[in-house]
């Protein structure tokens, strides 16, 4: 008889982690994004520029990426994903790359190969990458609207 209590007990944990997990979906998982690893001017840019960050972007509520930090954002899910701090895109260095200025912020615009679209800022002091994923590509780039005042406002012009 006891034996089988002992046996009882030690299966209650392992029960409840099953049922608690059991319950979780993809769907209740934080979006994931690699925070950059900035110098630390460009991380101080950055920091400041998380303060100005808006709480909705094209309409999605603000839901930071794992891990957390001040140097990464996100919103919605699929998440619209911006990371400041990031290196320069070799992308940059080609006369032909595609651009936009939206509002007076000029990205870079980089289609991937699975439907989605990165657009990295220019001509500034930090560059400020926004991962759009494909089912958020539809609006074309109404998303950088969101972010044009903010980084206008704390990433200096100039070449990081």
């Amino acid at each position: 008889m006891s034996r089988r209590r002992r046996r009882y007990l030690v299966s209650s944990p392992a029960f409840a982690l099953l049922i608690a997990t059991a319950g979780c979906s993809q769907a209740d998982e934080a979006a994931k994004a690699t925070v950059p690893t900035p110098d630390t001017e460009v991380a101080e840019i950055c920091r400041n520029l998380d303060k100005q960050l808006p709480e909705k972007v094209d309409g999605l509520v603000r839901a930071d990426p794992e891990p957390t930090s001040v140097l990464t954002a996100g919103w919605g899910d699929p998440a619209i994903i911006l990371r400041c701090g990031v290196p320069r895109p070799p992308k940059m260095n080609d006369a032909e790359a595609d651009g936009v200025t939206v509002n007076g912020v000029n990205w870079l615009l980089e289609e991937q190969d699975d439907g989605s679209f990165r657009f990295t800022s220019t001509l500034r002091k930090a560059y400020v990458e926004v991962a759009l994923p494909e089912e958020r590509a539809g609006g074309g780039v109404s998303p950088l609207t969101d972010f044009a005042a903010p980084v206008k406002k704390t990433v200096p012009k100039g070449i990081a």
